[in-house]
């Protein structure tokens, strides 16, 4: 093979990997905004099911949970929804705006995340204004298929329902107020519990707590008036 040959296989393989690459960052940049969309409309229909009983739930703060980027909610019942009906002013059509009047706190939402055996668990946590959980959630992860991946069963869920930062520690076997571990998924049982659960209400336990509640409350205020 002369040189001019393999020069000219060269340059063809560089042409197929640069011709690759557009197509792969076109169909990335396609698809990008659609996933983030998707995400961003699954999570807001798993914020609903935390506290069925809140008519507003809204962002009050964020903070970063093994670097990740996480937010943390305050859910809102109101005393009286006022309902109006308003001109839209991009499409010319009717629609339906909601305000909700005398609005009493009812709880708290925060997601979090726990370092599991495979994957970093992305969860949400209900808790009430006395910070014991209502209700976590699973929304991502990567754990092992018939094992850890049973975080995501019911059964488990369950054995939340009423745990404090005291009780949300894992237990190999029978427990009567602690949380059981996942029978062979131990690691994966502990990032839920004491990692992702348990660190999320201790941040909302010590953010909205007291002084600094009443501060993030004034400014949470301001900001909705600016």
């Amino acid at each position: 093979m002369t040189a001019k040959d393999m020069a000219k296989i060269t340059i063809n393989l560089i042409v197929i990997y640069v011709i690759g690459g557009l197509i792969l960052a076109y169909v990335y940049a396609k698809a990008s905004p659609i996933m983030f969309i998707k995400a961003k409309e699954e999570k807001e229909a798993a914020l609903k099911t935390m506290m069925p009983e809140a008519d507003k739930i809204e962002v009050i703060g964020k903070w970063e949970p093994h670097h990740k980027h996480a937010e943390y909610y305050s859910a809102e019942k109101c005393g009286e929804v006022k309902v109006t009906t308003v001109k839209d002013e991009k499409t010319g059509k009717m629609k339906e705006e909601k305000e909700c009047i005398n609005a009493q706190e009812i709880g708290y939402i925060v997601e979090g995340f726990g370092k599991g055996y495979s994957s970093y668990i992305n969860l949400l946590v209900s808790v009430d204004k006395n910070f014991t959980v209502k209700k976590i959630n699973i929304l991502h992860h990567g754990e092992t298929p018939g094992l850890g991946d049973e975080i995501e069963k019911d059964y488990f869920l369950k054995r939340f329902e009423g745990k404090t930062i005291d009780t949300l520690v894992v237990i190999k076997g029978d427990t009567a107020d602690k949380v059981e571990a996942i029978s062979g998924a131990t690691i994966s049982s502990r990032a839920v519990t004491e990692d992702g659960v348990r660190n999320g209400v201790k941040m909302l336990k010590e953010k909205l707590s007291g002084g600094e509640k009443e501060q993030q409350g004034e400014e949470h205020q301001h900001g909705s008036h600016s």
